[in-house]
Order: structure tokens, then sequence, then C-alpha cells
């Protein structure tokens, strides 16, 4: 049958060096997402938490996001939640991941290099391919940047 799906994921990376801990990195991106995460990205209108405790692995939240006018709606699992290394999510609605690598360069500084990734493209969308991957390398660096600025501002 048809294949609806491309079967090239759209990647984009983008990292930086934030000036802070990466313990304080760890719980502005991980600990603290559901507070931190529409500053960092004010795509996000609506964002909530659907399972109950603390936010971890295994936490499943929803978020509603207005991107270039369109809006969508999509469910999203924390797969690894590392302290001080690592936090992915993996799209659960839709298929996407977020990834959030942390490297502790020395006490004060840690390096975060994001990664997200659109696992396949609907056929409708495939002629757009191009425009897509410009608009998710775009999107990354955009994330890391925000994400370093809101941190940053806060450690002065």
């Amino acid at each position: 049958m048809f294949n609806l799906f491309s079967d090239k994921p759209v990647v984009g990376k983008a990292s930086s060096v934030i000036r802070q801990s990466d313990e304080y990195v760890f719980n502005f991106i991980g600990i603290d997402l559901l507070v931190n995460y529409p500053r960092w990205s004010p795509e996000v209108r609506e964002l909530e938490q659907l399972t109950e405790g603390p936010f971890g692995l295994g936490t499943l939240c929803r978020q509603v996001r207005v991107d270039q006018g369109n809006r969508s709606e999509s469910t999203f699992k924390v797969v690894i939640f590392e302290p001080y290394a690592q936090i992915r999510f993996d799209g659960v609605s839709n298929p996407f991941r977020c990834d959030y690598l942390l490297e502790s360069n020395d006490a004060t500084s840690t390096q975060v290099t994001f990664t997200f990734e659109l696992l396949s493209l609907e056929l409708h969308m495939r002629p757009f391919e191009k425009l897509i991957r410009i608009a998710v390398q775009d999107g990354a660096e955009r994330t890391v940047r925000n994400i370093k600025r809101l941190i940053e501002a806060e450690s002065i």
C-alpha cells in the first residue's frame, strides 16, 4: 500500500553553553518544566500535567501550541529523566521527540544540546519538507537561545 508518512525524520539541533550549574539547568528544564516551558516557548498556550505526582520519568503532559497561526494539541511523555544529564519527551499523540542533553563544563557552566525530531511527515506535508526542516532548525536554535537568556538573566 501507499506509505502516508515520510520515513526520514525532520531534525533540528542546537547547543550553547549556559553560565549556570548542570543542577540549576536541569531543574529549570525538567523539574520546573510546567512553569518554564511556556516562558522559553511562547507558542505554548496551554500546558498541563496529566499524571499525578512529581514531574519526572513517566509523566504525561498535554500541550496546546499556536505555531505561525496554526493551533495544535499534543500529548507527550517523559521517557528519560536523568538528573543533571538528560531529559527526553516523546510524543504520544503525534510522532515527535524533544531531547535535552546537559554536559557540565565546570561548577558554573553547562553545555545544553537540544534536539527536536519530527519522526514522520504526513503525505500532504511532504511537498513542504524543505521549509519544515528550516522551521524546525530555527525553532531548535530559538529554544536554546531562549533557555540561555532566561537562565542567565535569573542568575544575575
